[in-house]
């Protein structure tokens, strides 16, 4: 069995094709630019087991994106199937479930409206999310179409930890509370982490997943279950980023807007895209940072400094919150990736008898899980690789054909 998996931006679209039987990719690629014209560069990379193709297409909308991508899953030499008939569902990465249930489901036209008419909850990524549906419709008709939520693994969040000091009627009528976001990353580093814990005879209850990238986001787990995250309402909320502000008090939304003659769509655009690292030292990769803090640049170390101190406050917060901790795994980009950005966060955590160790650390192998505490620590710190598309891959057949 065939799953595709889709993750669609406004204007891109990142796809695996994965069989089920062993859990392979037998290809993955990106499609950019989308609506987009006048272009000069390559805007479609295609990685199968035949090779890898790059190639610059003027893409109206996701409808021609998704014949794009039929034609490089059965192209004679690059493609890995040789009928689009063999494809037996589709995944789709949607970033919010809206007002509606948040599991993984079928999506029809129905849901679909329901999830559009809630974009205002996610409005940079909902209506990209349910005009990719649609356009797959349109390219595959008869093919299941299944939808799985970022919200989901964060549903099970206790009243104390979700709710904002709003109104109680806001919460009622507007839905104003946490949600949390990277939801299948969390979702399947925590269940791996639990795996490894246990089969070692090592207490698993109590974990911390950081997923640190462009976008970082923290969760605490308690017995497999989200109990807190540190993303809110929107992807926004949590400590520096790539190029987001993380948590900032409200009142600077106003002070900023006034100050620098933007309204408020402005304001929360320059701190989504203009903050965060980049907004320190222009640059939002963790490999430019650190060069630059080998220059001696100290806007690039305050970045990380800041970037490490956020995150131990709120690893400490989730200790407190599960009143204990048995372990903290690292995994995303810079998580799995930057021994330097460890180094970074993990300093001055003996307190909670985590140990970390900076040479188990840089040696660590790419891929796979490793241990980067000392021996003897009590918490366990763990670097697990992340694999959002196996989560959407398996969601999608069992949604779809049972498990």
């Amino acid at each position: 069995m065939k799953i595709l998996t889709v993750n669609a931006g406004s204007s891109s679209l990142k796809y695996q094709l994965i069989e089920m039987t062993d859990e392979s990719v037998l290809c993955k690629g990106g499609i950019e630019r989308i609506g987009l014209s006048g272009f000069t560069s390559e805007n479609i990379k295609h990685e199968g087991v035949h090779g890898e193709i790059k190639k610059r297409v003027e893409l109206a909308d996701h409808t021609e994106a998704f014949n794009q991508l039929m034609q490089l899953l059965t192209d004679e030499k690059y493609g890995v199937i040789s009928s689009v008939d063999e494809i037996a569902a589709v995944g789709h990465r949607f970033v919010h479930s809206g007002t509606g249930g948040s599991e993984p489901c079928l999506l029809d036209e129905a849901k679909l409206d329901s999830l559009y008419a809630d974009r205002d909850l996610a409005p940079l990524h909902m209506p990209a999310n349910v005009s990719c549906v649609r356009s797959c419709m349109k390219v595959m008709p008869g093919v299941p179409n299944v939808g799985v939520f970022d919200t989901y693994f964060h549903s099970t969040m206790p009243p104390q930890a979700y709710m904002y000091g709003v109104a109680y009627e806001d919460y009622e009528k507007y839905h104003v509370r946490k949600y949390g976001f990277h939801g299948a990353s969390h979702r399947y580093v925590s269940a791996k982490a639990i795996e490894y814990l246990t089969s070692r005879g090592l207490p698993a209850g109590k974990i911390i997943t950081c997923h640190l990238g462009n976008g970082s986001s923290i969760t605490a787990v308690k017995d497999g279950k989200c109990v807190d995250t540190s993303m809110g309402m929107t992807p926004l909320a949590g400590m520096l980023m790539g190029t987001r502000s993380g948590s900032v008090d409200p009142f600077i939304v106003d002070y900023l807007g006034k100050k620098r003659g933007m309204n408020v769509d402005e304001t929360l655009y320059y701190l989504n895209k203009k903050c965060g690292f980049v907004g320190y030292c222009g640059y939002s990769d963790c490999r430019d940072i650190y060069r630059l803090i080998a220059e001696g640049d100290e806007k690039a170390r305050l970045a990380m400094d800041v970037f490490g101190y956020q995150i131990r406050k709120i690893i400490g917060a989730y200790a407190a919150a599960m009143n204990g901790l048995d372990a903290i795994i690292f995994t995303g980009g810079i998580g799995e990736n930057s021994a330097d950005a460890r180094n970074d966060v993990c300093k001055d955590m003996e307190f909670l008898g985590a140990e970390f160790d900076p040479q188990a650390s840089k040696a660590a192998p790419r891929g796979e899980i490793a241990e980067i505490s000392k021996k003897g620590s009590k918490v366990k710190m763990l670097i697990v690789p992340t694999n959002e598309e196996i989560v959407i891959a398996r969601d999608a057949r069992d949604v779809a054909f049972g498990k």
